[in-house]
């Protein structure tokens, strides 16, 4: 799943924090990533030698000359929309929880953040099957907003995200 509940160390709990009162933690959420840095790679390489199989037939012909400024420019159009795939998938939210307080912080690709926070007992977790942007579009209500938290994730991954959330915020 491309998020990851982690929690805060002992040493950072209030050292007056009563024994049910709900532990601290970080959720990290991140957009799912098919191609990794080394996948990506292998696949730059096996296309362009692949694009260079048809053109040894044509070694010392102007024909070769005629075809290579085209081939050359497929596969940096290639390198260029993995790269602008790559860097629009830099998606980062992090919901940090205390015993007080709920915060979350979106940041986008271009790094912009955006932040929402509000009393930790006020927090409603909601699931919208249907009537959201999305299927299953999971939000988060509280100091007079509605978040989204998630909206990157398969609808599957929601779900789970959904079911997650609501046993957090409902721990006393």
């Amino acid at each position: 799943m491309p998020y990851s509940w982690i929690t805060l160390p002992a040493q950072q709990h209030d050292a007056g924090a009563q024994p049910n009162t709900p532990a601290a933690a970080k959720l990290h959420l991140w957009p799912h990533q098919s191609l990794r840095p080394k996948g990506y790679a292998r696949f730059l390489w096996v296309t362009a030698a692949l694009i260079t199989l048809p053109l040894l037939p044509l070694l010392g012909t102007f024909a070769l000359w005629a075809l290579l400024p085209f081939l050359l420019l497929a596969l940096f159009g290639l390198k260029w929309a993995l790269d602008r795939n790559r860097r629009d998938a830099q998606i980062l939210e992090v919901l940090s929880l205390d015993a007080n307080e709920a915060r979350l912080i979106h940041r986008d690709a271009k790094g912009a953040e955006q932040s929402w926070h509000c009393n930790r007992y006020w927090v409603s977790v909601e699931l919208h099957a249907s009537d959201g942007p999305l299927p299953n579009y999971v939000t988060l209500r509280g100091g007079g907003r509605e978040v989204e938290i998630g909206a990157f994730l398969s609808e599957e991954e929601r779900k789970a995200l959904y079911q997650e959330l609501t046993r957090v915020f409902s721990t006393p």
